[in-house]
């Protein structure tokens, strides 16, 4: 995946940047933090400049995320009512969340996109327990600023070291979504069952 996504940009440049990076947050299988230090990588050589470099970036993760959040908010709370019963889901864990969010769960908006799986969650889940729109916007695309910054400046400033450092990266950010998907879950997991 990781070379089709370099002739993407190499053959579409900031375009290809940004489309990727909308489709990488939407939850297909792009490599974004590669890509994002590839990109940087590619400022360090002059190939791509950085300012319209960020500025796709950071479009195409705000687009990627927002329409994630409008799936979320339309079909999202449709099917967690529809099915969420088999997993012991209803409105009142759909409000709670609703809740968290209003109190700190804001915050896995701006820094949940350096975790892998928890980027690609908390939209639909922000808009499935209707989070309002001003709210997720602040929090959301400050974050998807603050993540591509961090990356095409880690390629820019690691020059011919940052492909095999973003890969580093890439696989602790794996290790770590997974971490945090398995404590979550065993989380619900014992509190259902302490509800039962």
């Amino acid at each position: 995946m990781k070379e089709v996504a370099l002739q993407w940009v190499v053959h579409h440049g900031y375009a290809g940047i940004f489309s990727l990076l909308v489709l990488g947050v939407v939850g297909l299988p792009i490599p974004d933090e590669w890509l994002l230090t590839a990109a940087g990588y590619f400022v360090f050589n002059h190939t791509l400049r950085f300012i319209p470099t960020l500025t796709s970036a950071f479009l195409g993760s705000i687009c990627g995320i927002t329409l994630s959040y409008i799936l979320g908010r339309t079909f999202g709370a449709y099917l967690i009512l529809r099915w969420g019963g088999r997993f012991r889901i209803g409105q009142n864990d759909l409000d709670r969340v609703h809740d968290w969010f209003g109190r700190i769960g804001r915050w896995t908006l701006t820094f949940g996109y350096f975790v892998p799986g928890v980027r690609h969650l908390t939209a639909y889940v922000a808009g499935a327990t209707q989070v309002e729109i001003p709210i997720f916007a602040a929090f959301a695309y400050a974050g998807g600023f603050i993540w591509s910054l961090t990356f095409i400046a880690a390629g820019y400033f690691l020059g011919e070291e940052s492909q095999a450092i973003s890969h580093v990266i890439h696989n602790v950010s794996l290790v770590t979504g997974l971490i945090v998907a398995t404590g979550l879950l065993t989380y619900m997991f014992v509190r259902k069952q302490r509800g039962a």
